[in-house]
């Protein structure tokens, strides 16, 4: 059985070389990505046994994640299906003031149609925690309802509700934003959610720490993490807010280091850790991970456990 269990979609990367344009490539690194399988692999590579749960298209492409996926450790229990594709995504990486551009070709992707129904409830139910995003319910009005329903699924097993908020412009508005993902924070025991977004979505004013501190106490989560990129995170857990600088690192790439943030201090909690103990394994975790190409963050514990007893806290390059 596993202590963790994701749902939401994996999607294929292609990128041609740094600094390459998409339009004149003639080559491309294919990755795996997806913030709820980056989140399960992160827990895994920390000791957490992980899986991770969706609807993918049975073809090469949908065969293609999911077996990398496995490659990385973790348990995959998805539904098949012959309708729909595989989600894929194209990423230009350069230096400003070009920075990175993103584009996404997901529509019609076999997780938009994806119901309770089709998903192994009782594996949530017997799970620790439940972890999905604000990704998810972005993509379809049939994903909204899902994660809904998930998420009562889990809460009727007992299981703890993990949840990123995850804003992503390109996929819905603050509004329609707001509008749904509230409606998911009584069913929600741990929020992720970066500062920017609680103030420029959600509209909540004052400073992280005073975000936190509201959100906690409005809807009652058991814990909130706020991020604040190159500043670090705030950690609020019964009424009381930590801080968390960020360790020093150099960037190769940045993708996916808030799902190894995420990952990590949910395999920490689920050892045991207290807050504080947990948001440092984390923002560990999270240097080390802006060291590797890709999106996944292929870390040890002992490389996490390392960083951790040096302690050089500094500002992200």
């Amino acid at each position: 059985m596993s202590e963790l269990v994701s749902f939401g979609e994996t999607m294929l990367r292609f990128s041609p070389g740094k600094d390459e344009r998409l339009e004149d490539a003639e080559e491309f690194e294919v990755h795996v990505g997806g913030a709820e399988s980056n989140v399960a692999i992160a827990a895994q590579r920390l000791g957490t046994p992980a899986t991770w749960m969706s609807k993918v298209p049975e073809n090469p492409l949908g065969r293609q994640v999911v077996g990398k996926l496995r490659q990385y450790g973790i348990e995959t229990d998805v539904s098949w299906c012959h309708r729909g594709r595989q989600g894929t995504y194209y990423m230009e990486q350069a230096g400003e003031p070009r920075g990175t551009n993103v584009i996404y070709d997901r529509e019609d992707a076999a997780i938009t149609t994806a119901e309770a129904r089709e998903l192994n409830l009782d594996l949530i139910r017997d799970a620790t925690v439940f972890f999905t995003t604000g990704i998810t319910p972005a993509l379809s009005p049939t994903l909204a309802e899902t994660t809904m329903n998930l998420l009562k699924a889990a809460k009727e097993g007992g299981t703890t509700t993990a949840f990123d908020f995850n804003y992503r412009a390109k996929l819905w508005s603050p509004k329609e934003a707001t509008e749904t993902l509230t409606q998911f924070f009584p069913g929600i025991d741990v929020l992720v959610i970066a500062a920017r977004d609680a103030q420029n979505v959600l509209g909540l004013e004052g400073d992280p720490r005073q975000i936190a501190h509201n959100l906690g106490s409005q809807y009652d989560f058991e814990t909130v993490i706020v991020t604040r990129g190159s500043e670090g995170a705030i950690g609020w857990h019964d009424n009381v807010v930590h801080e968390q600088e960020v360790y020093e690192t150099d960037t190769v790439s940045p993708i996916g280091t808030g799902d190894a943030f995420t990952g990590t201090f949910i395999a920490r909690r689920l050892e045991g850790d207290d807050v504080p103990t947990a948001l440092d394994y984390a923002s560990a975790a999270a240097a080390l991970k802006r060291t590797i190409p890709g999106d996944v963050a292929l870390l040890t514990a002992e490389e996490v456990e390392s960083v951790v007893k040096d302690g050089s806290k500094s500002i992200s390059r």
